[in-house]
């Protein structure tokens, strides 16, 4: 009778562990569905013509006569691909700087023993409750002293350094036993050499987090290259889709905006695809403590 009773708990606990599934699955399901909605859409309105738009009084979810035209205008009647190759120069560029500053910096404060240190520290976390709106100030102002505008050198600069991404390897830098540096010291390593060999491949993951971040905010990146730039020489792809939309397609052009900004977000979806579960890694070790 017991056994009878036993097997009758184990069968209402699985069903009501597979109902519990079933509805966070579907919740889940849903949400997905509400945020991959607008790439569909975007995709969607690249592939229709500029008259089959404009003549859906009723948005259709499909198209039964899909057109490229679009992606063709994208490159032809504006210069995309020069956007693009702006775009594609400032990123690798601030991204390797950055990578390099900030791995010294993450070191500097997790390994190095100074005077001062916890309260330079303190002092340069500080500098993450400044209104970004003063820095794109003061940035605009010493550029342009400088007589950087319209150089890629002056789009660069400003985004070398970022205080979130050193305290985020500083914490991960700092899980790291201490055993091992000072064995690495008994053993006659330099610092450097002590950084490249052992700290780097420990913390792959978080580097390779903090550099896809780097890489899709220096690709979203919008005010700065607006404020610093007004050569189209040296647009990038964020403040190059303001300067299609006025002068390139036109405002009522739709399909042929979409189509640009399809060709615009690709690689940064691409690149999260495949770095997925490295940033999630990343992140997580970062956040974690011990």
């Amino acid at each position: 009778m017991k056994q009878v009773d036993y097997q009758k708990i184990e069968q209402r606990a699985g069903m009501r562990k597979k109902i519990s599934k079933g509805i966070i699955y579907t919740l889940l399901g849903i949400w997905a569905l509400i945020v991959l909605f607008p790439f569909y859409w975007m995709i969607l309105t690249s592939i229709k013509s500029y008259s089959q738009y404009s003549s859906e009084f009723i948005p259709q979810f499909i198209t039964l006569n899909p057109t490229l035209e679009n992606y063709f205008m994208a490159f032809t009647a504006v210069p995309l691909a020069d956007y693009l190759a702006n775009t594609l120069i400032f990123t690798l560029a601030t991204t390797a700087i950055m990578l390099v500053v900030t791995v010294l910096a993450a070191f500097g404060f997790s390994r190095m023993n100074f005077r001062g240190r916890d309260l330079a520290f303190t002092i340069f976390l500080s500098m993450m409750m400044i209104p970004s709106e003063l820095v794109v100030i003061t940035n605009f102002v010493t550029v342009t002293n400088l007589d950087l505008r319209n150089t890629f050198t002056g789009l660069i600069l400003p985004s070398v350094t970022s205080v979130f991404y050193i305290y985020l390897l500083k914490e991960n830098f700092s899980q790291v036993p201490d055993e091992l540096y000072w064995a690495a010291k008994v053993d006659g390593t330099s610092d450097m050499k002590y950084l490249l060999k052992v700290m780097v491949p420990i913390c792959r993951p978080t580097l390779i987090t903090v550099t896809v971040l780097k890489v899709i905010e220096c690709w979203n990146s919008y005010v700065w290259p607006r404020l610093i730039t007004d050569d189209q020489n040296y647009f990038l792809v964020s403040n190059g889709i303001q300067e299609i939309r006025e002068n390139g397609f036109g405002r009522e052009n739709i399909p042929a905006m979409m189509a640009a900004v399809v060709v615009i977000s690709v690689p940064l979806i691409v690149l999260f695809l495949v770095f997925r579960r490295k940033i999630m890694a990343g992140v997580a070790r970062g956040g974690t403590k011990g």
